[in-house]
């Protein structure tokens, strides 16, 4: 036996009579992140909020962890470094730096412009004559909060796109389960941003996107495999194919996400602040993801009308009475 099989092939477990205690901690989650999002709202990053934009190059190669701890001594709501290539950057390599700080807002009838080109000499005078200022831009509000109504019809339009999807290539229940498991995965993961203050910006959209896309992955497996044994157990019920459908993929689904998470906790400890508010909720959705792919996706086809042909349609009972 290969020593990557640490789970039995053969399972038996009862995901379907679990499943009361599964929607209470689900519930739970969802309840959290919902509170969470009305209540706190996001701790929106300088994305979504406007800031002072600026590139630089140095004759030599720069180290960026010091040069981030200097432009945080200036004291800014939010501050992201990072290293940019092409053309004269590229001699030395790393020797050009993109600066975005987050000024503090001045209150009403205040002269923004003048605060955003005091925090462009503050940065001119921290860094010193070792600097040469390529650039600089300012990133308004109004900017800015188009990108985030913008990243919000983004994530909003791969549900639905997912959706269509299952919902063609399997039947519209399918659909309908696979929409609200990867909604409540994108849900609870955006909760987890509002709960623990992360910061939200294209990075968070991007790994809310990232999670919809391995989430539908584990969801269309396991439709897969139900699709796979009502044609070959054709007088089995929904709830007994469920659960045999679940337990022959609980052993590539954990696997699988056991490899994922194992990827991605190195960028969790060693890639410092940059990387850490994308693979956190990376993370934490892969488990939330799994959990969802058999007790959102799969048990919502109990609640829903069964599919002309199979066994529950000729026999006129529901499963949701199980």
């Amino acid at each position: 036996m290969p020593l990557l099989r640490f789970i039995p092939e053969a399972t038996k477990i009862d995901f379907v009579g679990l499943r009361y205690i599964a929607f209470a901690i689900d519930g739970l989650l969802l309840i959290v992140s919902i509170v969470a999002i009305a209540w706190h709202g996001f701790n929106l990053g300088i994305d979504f909020t406007g800031g002072v934009l600026m590139d630089v190059k140095a004759a030599q190669t720069v180290d960026i962890g010091p040069l981030r701890e200097k432009v945080n001594t200036l004291g800014f709501g939010e501050s992201q470094l990072q290293y940019f290539g092409g053309g004269e950057c590229d001699k030395p390599a790393n020797s050009c730096v993109q600066i975005r700080v987050q000024p503090k807002q001045v209150k009403a009838g205040g002269d923004q412009n003048a605060a955003d080109q005091a925090v462009v000499q503050a940065i001119k005078d921290k860094l010193g004559k070792d600097f040469t200022v390529r650039s600089t831009s300012v990133v308004g509000p109004k900017v800015s909060q188009e990108l985030f109504h913008d990243g919000v019809i983004a994530t909003l339009l791969a549900i639905c796109m997912i959706a269509i999807y299952v919902a063609v290539r399997f039947e519209w229940q399918y659909g309908i389960g696979a929409a609200f498991a990867t909604g409540h995965d994108v849900l609870v993961t955006a909760g987890l941003f509002s709960v623990f203050h992360l910061d939200f910006g294209l990075t968070a959209v991007a790994a809310l996107l990232t999670l919809a896309g391995y989430s539908i992955n584990d969801t269309v497996v396991v439709f897969d495999r139900i699709r796979e044994n009502r044609r070959k157990y054709k007088r089995m019920g929904l709830r007994d194919m469920i659960n045999l459908s679940t337990n022959q993929m609980l052993t590539r689904t954990i696997l699988t996400s056991v490899a994922t998470s194992v990827s991605l906790i190195p960028l969790l400890l060693f890639g410092g602040p940059a990387l850490f508010d994308f693979s956190a909720p990376i993370l934490f959705g892969i488990i939330v993801g799994t959990f969802s792919s058999v007790y959102v996706a799969a048990m919502l086809l109990l609640y829903l009308p069964a599919t002309p042909g199979s066994v529950e349609a000729n026999s006129g009972s529901s499963e949701a009475t199980a």
